[in-house]
């Protein structure tokens, strides 16, 4: 079974002056709703995070019951590129599954059909019908990506599909990708309002 990854690096400045990935949805830390999700489709969980991250992190994880290790940022601020380079890199697996710690809905469904996809490239990404990639919600070769993504932070890039460029990935379009779990599973929460209606969603019966 592949790895998994959770970027939780970034700073929430939308969410405001806490940190959404510990913060308590419906009951429950975010990103331990991102895990969760994750439990049968992976082997184990690298998290990658700040040091100041960490301990509040290791708490919303305990008892989790996969293995838990810490890909801490050393650069930290330098956005979600470098959050995948820096969890990708503390994968052994031949491939890794990278999702967001701010997409609660993430679909297991959707997530082993990517590993599906993948076999035979070094990445296998989403892209909806909004013409929009989804690196963050994706699976990967860790060793290439990893190298893809040090090479295009070296040259000053920061848009997060650049490290693609450099890989034989297969992108995987909305239609496919709805026969086979929900779209859901894309949805990132930035804001406060967006963290209410994903409370309300998940409260409701």
């Amino acid at each position: 079974m592949p790895a998994g990854v959770v970027i939780a690096g970034g700073r929430s400045t939308r969410f405001g002056e806490s940190d959404k990935a510990v913060a308590p949805l419906a009951g429950v830390a975010m990103i331990r709703r991102v895990a969760d999700e994750l439990v049968d489709v992976v082997d184990e969980l690298v998290v990658n995070c700040r040091e100041d991250q960490r301990a509040a992190i290791d708490d919303a994880m305990s008892d989790y019951p996969l293995p838990v290790r810490f890909a801490i940022d050393t650069d930290p601020d330098t956005g979600p590129m470098a959050g995948i380079r820096t969890g990708l890199a503390a994968c052994d697996h031949d491939y890794a599954v990278v999702v967001a710690c701010d997409m609660p809905f993430v679909d297991p469904a959707i997530v082993s059909y990517l590993l599906n996809r993948a076999d035979g490239y070094d990445a296998a990404v989403p892209r909806l019908d909004d013409g929009w990639f989804h690196p963050t919600h994706a699976v990967y070769r860790p060793d290439p990506m990893v190298e893809a993504c040090a090479a295009a932070l070296a040259r000053g890039e920061r848009r997060i599909v650049e490290p693609l460029f450099e890989l034989e990935y297969v992108v995987v379009e909305e239609d496919e990708l709805r026969e086979h779990g929900s779209l859901d599973s894309f949805e990132n929460v930035n804001t406060r309002e967006e963290f209410e209606r994903a409370e309300t969603r998940l409260e409701s019966p």
